[in-house]
């Protein structure tokens, strides 16, 4: 298969913007690990998962989970650009009847195939997807992105563990791993470290990337297919608020939606507006 990384680039560009724009309209939201995670959203909807807009449950499509719901904005902004729904939907962000709340909604979204929030819950149900999958022996397979704060529940572990034991090499799970939370670092909320060593420990094939190279992070995926008898994850380091200079590594911006000034400055340096 041929890579278009120019595409892959300007489509995760797009998705910042779109970002951006709907936190702005919706004065709400979580800017910081959306951003951070813009570039693995991308690779997966344009490059890697078999899924189609048009038919959102068709059975053998492949799944995608974000047990960090409250980084919701990039997901939508991701499905909007695949054509799940208008993008006119992005700017009307948790308004009140509005398709798109503050965390993803299966039943109201198409293209999300679980409603998440509680964290490590997402997580927990990608792998029952996954051994659903085994189970009706189908080939689909099943992408969950965790943020590294998500690693201090202890749900996770417990969906690891299981995953292991049933050796659900269908199963990808992503780290965004931007080292920060609401709180502030990790390593002073609750040490995650070694996140490495704790997968390993549980039975899981590990891998390290860089979660803003699309090379590296296809290069992960095709690993994950091609590992049997074990579940994957991807520890991606990432920026949080990666793209936007005033929002990379600043705790201020984990739920912060952006003001005018910011809003166009954020536009500015991500080269343009984020509805064209």
């Amino acid at each position: 298969m041929t890579i278009d990384y120019n595409l892959l680039k300007e489509k995760s560009t797009v998705i910042r913007r779109h970002i951006i724009e709907m936190l702005y309209e919706s004065a709400s939201g979580h800017p910081g690990g959306s951003l951070s995670a813009a570039d693995i959203l991308t690779t997966l909807y344009f490059h890697e998962m078999k899924v189609d807009p048009q038919n959102p449950k068709k059975e053998d499509r492949d799944r995608f989970v974000l047990s960090k719901g409250h980084a919701a904005p990039v997901v939508y902004a991701a499905l909007a650009e695949k054509g799940y729904f208008p993008k006119e939907e992005l700017y009307r962000l948790r308004k009140v009847d509005a398709m798109l709340q503050g965390h993803p909604d299966m039943k109201g979204t198409p293209g999300v195939e679980m409603s998440t929030g509680s964290l490590g819950q997402g997580f927990s149900a990608s792998c029952g997807m996954a051994l659903g999958g085994k189970l009706d022996k189908k080939d689909y397979r099943v992408y969950t992105l965790l943020g590294d704060g998500e690693l201090q529940e202890g749900l996770v572990w417990e969906a690891a563990m299981s995953a292991a034991h049933y050796k659900l090499d269908n199963l990808t799970a992503i780290i965004d791993f931007n080292k920060l939370q609401i709180d502030g670092p990790n390593e002073e909320v609750m040490n995650v470290d070694p996140i490495t060593d704790k997968f390993k420990a549980f039975g899981w094939h590990i891998i390290e990337i860089d979660g803003h190279s699309f090379e590296e992070i296809i290069k992960a995926l095709e690993e994950a297919k091609s590992t049997k008898g074990k579940p994957t994850v991807i520890i991606a380091s990432t920026v949080k608020g990666k793209g936007v200079s005033f929002m990379e590594n600043a705790v201020e911006w984990h739920g912060n939606a952006p003001k005018a000034e910011e809003k166009d400055q954020a536009l500015k340096e991500l080269g343009g507006e984020a509805n064209d």
